[in-house]
């Protein structure tokens, strides 16, 4: 079986693994980076995403053969505190009912935030779209997402909700 040596979090993990093996099943199975979850297994609900290079990746799309010289950030890298301004507004907004999602979700927004420091809320909308969330907690997501980039536009987008709700 051949030998991986990857960048994952800062620094260099070595495991055994075919060469078709999923990056999901390898930061799972092999590393137990387990906050990358599978959720569907094709690339659609967002439950596996993981940094490469910075973009916000299906982990369940990408062989371990694929990711030579590139940098994987899992959600256990994204702070070792639970400081990064996206889960500190998670925790702030309240957003998970499961947490199932939740990783994805978070690195979803992470990698978006950096592409885009001062959205719009439609762009928010659209940037997390993707994700599939069993909860439905939609609305705390994207008041989560608006509040790591600035209060007042969480206030906006919590002034929305509740009016499309009543």
């Amino acid at each position: 079986m051949p030998k991986y040596k990857l960048k994952i979090n800062g620094s260099m993990q070595s495991f055994e693994a075919a060469e078709d093996t999923p990056l999901l099943w390898a930061l799972r199975d092999q590393l137990n980076l387990v906050g990358a979850k599978y959720g569907c297994g094709i690339g659609q609900c967002g439950a596996c995403t993981v940094h490469v290079n910075g973009i916000a990746t299906r982990s369940c799309q990408l062989k371990v053969s694929q990711l030579d010289n590139k940098e994987i950030t899992t959600i256990e890298g994204l702070s070792k505190d639970g400081s990064h301004p996206v889960q500190k507004a998670w925790k702030e907004v309240d957003v998970p009912q499961c947490g199932y999602c939740q990783a994805g979700q978070i690195m979803t927004a992470a990698a978006f935030l950096d592409q885009n420091s001062n959205p719009t809320e439609q762009e928010i909308k659209n940037a997390m779209h993707g994700n599939i969330c069993r909860c439905a907690a939609y609305n705390r997501i994207q008041k989560a997402v608006a509040l790591a980039v600035d209060p007042n536009l969480a206030n906006v987008v919590d002034r929305k909700s509740e009016n499309t709700q009543a």
